[in-house]
């Protein structure tokens, strides 16, 4: 990471309705030319932080700088930054370029300059050729892209997007996050991402800082933030997690505390390999016996429920590459196995949310 100024620093930031703390001593330094995301459940914070920084709500406490400056009671209009919204916005009486060149001509630019700047920037979205288009003859990723150019064309030190992905069916989402991520490498800018999509964040972040009752929960790249969990709120929000408390991790594990296992670095093999239904498999390696409850077929994976003789359930997920018949599978008896390494141990100091079966949506 670069030593030099950060392109957005919070500090101490806060904001209160009425006796409600959305914003709680926010702390975070988001690099220049970074995609940053910020990931959380509705009500978590995400949102009201991204538009203390746009300048759309002021703080009730704290401090925002922009590029080393302080914009803390700075109007929007004056702090070098841009947003993109769900909605796009976009002016329906105006064509694509028009749309596009709207905020060069807010600020002064001449005809001929901002409609050259706004053919530039639909260039860099793929839509050379859309300009004489109006929003309504566009697809609902075409509009988006067009929301991207008009906020970029302006040449802004930061881009804020809030949802911008949220209203577009689940195949051109995808897509779109392959093209949003090519997007912000292209133009070297500082993204800065709001979105409740746990997938999403991994996919697209450079880093990651997942929100929970207005607080930063736990701040990592993608990987960080999957692999090694901070709490157990984290562990179950990103992704799915088997979480075990202090008295099934004694039961299971051996040890004491709270503990999450991704239901991926769990193996499955029919029958009962050997007794008792708890113990040690050797190498580092633990394993436990069960029967099977529930499948789920996620096309690309099954999702495997298992009610532990222990008396806990837990989760596996199988790749599909083989034919899986789910409805003779309920109810056989399997051996579940782990390597002790796969083990996040996790403090207590924060809350699960609210998924009281894991695997299941």
């Amino acid at each position: 990471m670069s030593t030099a100024a950060p392109a957005i620093r919070l500090t101490g930031l806060t904001k209160t309705f009425g006796a409600v703390n959305a914003v709680d001593g926010v702390d975070l330094d988001i690099a220049a030319g970074e995609f940053f995301s910020m990931l959380g459940p509705s009500g978590s914070g995400k949102t009201t932080v991204l538009r203390l920084i746009a300048g759309f709500e002021l703080p009730s406490a704290g401090t925002i700088e922009l590029f080393g400056h302080d914009v803390t009671g700075t109007a929007p209009f004056d702090r070098d930054v841009n947003t993109v919204f769900q909605d796009y916005a976009l002016f329906p009486h105006m064509s694509v370029l028009d749309n596009v060149a709207y905020g060069l001509r807010v600020r002064g630019v001449g005809r001929s300059e901002r409609r050259e700047r706004a053919r530039a920037a639909l260039e860099k979205v793929r839509l050379g050729s859309f300009g004489d288009r109006r929003p309504a003859q566009l697809s609902g990723g075409q509009r988006q892209r067009v929301a991207l150019a008009r906020a970029t064309v302006v040449e802004p030190k930061a881009l804020l997007l809030d949802e911008p992905l949220g209203a577009l069916d689940l195949k051109l989402r995808e897509q779109m996050q392959v093209e949003l991520k090519e997007i912000q490498r292209e133009l070297g800018i500082t993204f800065v991402f709001v979105t409740h999509d746990q997938e999403e964040a991994l996919t697209l972040s450079d880093r990651i800082a997942v929100f929970s009752d207005g607080k930063i929960e736990q701040l990592g790249t993608p990987t960080e933030i999957y692999e090694q969990p901070r709490s157990p709120f984290v562990a179950g929000f990103v992704g799915t997690s088997n979480i075990f408390d202090d008295a099934a991790s004694h039961s299971l594990l051996g040890r004491g505390g709270t503990h999450s296992l991704r239901p991926e670095k769990l193996s499955l093999t029919a029958g009962e390999q050997s007794a008792p239904a708890v113990g040690d498999a050797g190498a580092g390696e633990r394993r436990a016996h069960g029967t099977v409850a529930e499948l789920v077929y996620v096309g690309s994976s099954t999702r495997i429920l298992i009610d532990l003789d222990a008396g806990q359930r837990v989760v596996v997920v199988e790749q599909n590459d083989r034919h899986r018949g789910t409805t003779e599978q309920r109810g056989r008896r399997v051996t579940v196995a782990w390597r002790d390494s796969d083990l996040v141990a996790l403090p207590d100091r924060s809350h699960a949310p609210d998924t009281p079966v894991p695997g299941i949506p």
